[in-house]
């Protein structure tokens, strides 16, 4: 069931705001993982490529890629300010 998948997206969709913020407002980066954030963003490519090699290509997707797009801002965010801590 898609709801489920969308569910689980939308509960990571909701962490990753908080993390940029505290970023942006503290410009500190201690406790944050570039491993751990990068093995994030391959979960979510994988996720995109099942979604194509399965042909169940559908608005799903969009909740795959926003979370893609937050985790790959925190990441720059991280390399932008690792010097501050």
């Amino acid at each position: 069931m898609k709801i489920f998948e969308i569910l689980f997206l939308l509960c990571f969709a909701v962490s990753w705001p908080i993390s940029i913020a505290k970023a942006l407002r503290t410009k500190v980066t201690k406790g944050k993982s570039p491993v751990f954030m990068g093995f994030i963003l391959l979960g979510y490519i994988f996720g995109i490529i099942n979604k194509f090699v399965n042909h169940q290509v559908d608005y799903v997707i969009w909740f795959y890629v926003l979370n893609f797009c937050l985790v790959a801002f925190d990441l720059i965010l991280y390399y932008r300010y690792k010097d501050n801590n």
